[in-house]
C-alpha cells in the first residue's frame, strides 16, 4: 500500500494505517503523506519507511512507484486526504495501473464523481469506498435478516446520526479538523450532511438493500458564522414504497457518534446504535430477540466479520480493518484468476457516487418550495 495524506498530525490517515495492517495481509511501502515535503518526509521517518519510497507529492509517488519492478512496486493507493484532494490522486493512481482505497465522500463535487467511475469502469481496476460503518458483524447480519425475508416487506426506516463536536464555532480556533470540514473550497458543497449524512444514506441502502428515490429536506446552519449546514432533517421515500426519516447534526450538544438505524418491516423491525455495535436488536410483536456478535447462531456473513469471542467489543477500528482485508481479498482473487467471494464485500465507486447524487439531491430539495424532489440520479 501506498499512502496519499495522513501525515502524523492527521486524525483518519492513523486509523486506515491501524486498519490496513490488522490483518497481516497489507504493508504500507510508501507515501506522500501531506502536501508540504517536508511533513511527508518527516511522517515517513516516523513510519520507519526508506528514505526513497517517501515522496513530496502523490504525482512524484505514482510515477516513480510505476516505474519499480513488478513485485516491488507499490499494489494499491490508499487516500486518506481532505475531499477536495481525493479525485485528482485517484485517478493519476487508476490511468497508471493502481488499485484504489479512498475515503469518503467519494469526491469534492459530482462532475469529479461522474468522472471518476468512468476512469474506474476504463481501468478495469478495484475501488474500495471506505464507508466503515458496513464493516461491523451485526450490520452483516442486520443485512442478511432483511435480505432473507425475516422482517417480511420493509414499511419504514428512521437513520440518525447525532453529534455535538460543532455545537460553537469551532473552526474559527483553528482546529483542524473543523477547519476542513466547514470550509467549502475543501469540503465541497455540503458540511454535517457530506461528512456524516452520506453515512446515514449509505448504511439505510445498505442493510435494507433498497434505494432512495426522494427527498424533502430541511438544513440549518445553527452556528453563527458557520458556511456550511452543521443541522439536517430529511423525509425519505424508497423504491419499494418504503418511508424514512434520516436526520444529522454536529450541533446536538453532548452527542458523541451515535450514528443508529431502525428498521421495519411487515414481520418485525431492526434496531443497531454503533456506539453499543455488538447487539443487534430483532422485535416483533410477540417480544424482543437479542443478537450478540460472537455468537453461533449468526449469519455467516456476520461470522467471517467478527474478530474477537463474544463478549468482547467489535468496534470502528475493526470494522475499518474488514474493509481492508476484503479489498486484500479481491485483490488477491485477481491475481489468481478467482471470483471474489460476495461474503467479503465492501463499498464501491457506485455507493460514492450514490452519495454525492444524495447531497445533490437533498442540498436541491432545501432549497426549493416543492414538498418533494426527486433522487438527481
Amino acid at each position: 500500500m501506498g499512502m496519499v495524506g495522513g501525515s502524523m498530525d492527521a486524525f483518519i490517515g492513523g486509523v486506515h494505517r491501524i486498519a490496513a495492517a490488522m490483518d497481516g495481509e497489507i504493508e504500507l511501502v510508501c507515501g506522500a503523506f501531506s502536501s508540504s515535503p517536508e511533513k511527508s518526509k518527516a511522517t515517513g521517518e516516523a513510519l520507519y519507511l526508506p528514505a526513497e519510497r517517501v515522496y513530496g507529492s502523490f504525482e512524484e509517488m505514482i510515477l516513480k512507484e510505476k516505474q519499480l519492478p513488478e513485485g516491488e512496486r507499490m499494489d494499491f493507493v490508499s487516500i486518506v486526504t481532505p475531499n477536495h484532494v481525493h479525485f485528482p490522486p485517484a485517478k493519476l493512481a487508476l490511468e497508471n495501473g493502481f488499485h484504489v482505497v479512498c475515503d469518503k465522500p467519494l469526491t469534492h463535487d459530482t462532475a469529479d464523481a461522474e468522472a471518476l467511475v468512468k476512469v474506474v469502469e476504463e481501468s478495469g481496476l478495484i475501488f474500495c469506498l471506505t464507508h466503515n460503518y458496513t464493516g461491523y458483524p451485526m450490520v452483516k447480519e442486520a443485512k442478511h435478516l432483511i435480505k432473507s425475508g425475516a422482517l417480511g416487506t420493509i414499511r419504514k426506516v428512521v437513520v440518525e446520526y447525532p453529534q455535538g463536536w460543532l455545537s460553537t464555532l469551532v473552526e474559527a480556533t483553528g482546529q483542524k479538523q473543523a477547519s476542513w470540514r466547514t470550509d467549502p473550497a475543501r469540503s465541497g458543497a455540503a458540511g454535517g450532511l457530506g461528512d456524516i449524512g452520506t453515512h446515514a444514506e449509505n448504511l439505510a441502502e445498505y442493510i435494507t438493500g433498497l434505494r432512495i428515490t426522494e427527498v424533502c429536506a430541511d438544513l440549518t446552519i445553527f452556528v453563527e458564522g458557520r458556511q456550511l449546514d452543521d443541522d439536517a432533517n430529511v423525509l425519505l421515500r424508497f423504491d419499494n414504497g418504503a418511508k424514512g426519516i434520516l436526520q444529522n447534526s454536529q450541533i446536538c450538544n453532548g452527542e458523541e457518534n451515535d450514528l443508529n438505524i431502525r428498521v421495519y418491516g411487515e414481520y418485525g423491525g431492526l434496531e443497531w446504535n454503533q456506539m453499543e455495535p455488538n447487539t443487534l436488536i430483532h422485535k416483533t410483536q410477540e417480544g424482543v430477540r437479542i443478537l450478540r456478535t460472537g455468537k453461533g447462531n449468526l449469519s455467516e456473513a456476520a461470522q467471517v466479520h467478527t474478530r474477537t469471542p463474544a463478549g468482547h467489543p467489535e468496534g470502528y477500528l475493526e470494522a475499518f480493518a474488514n474493509l481492508y482485508r476484503n479489498f486484500a481479498f479481491a485483490l488477491r482473487a485477481r491475481w489468481e484468476g478467482k471470483k471474489q467471494d460476495p461474503l467479503y464485500d465492501f463499498p464501491t465507486v457506485y455507493d460514492g457516487i450514490r452519495g454525492m447524487k444524495f447531497i445533490d439531491t437533498v442540498l436541491t430539495s432545501d432549497k426549493t418550495e416543492t414538498k418533494w424532489t426527486k433522487f438527481l440520479d
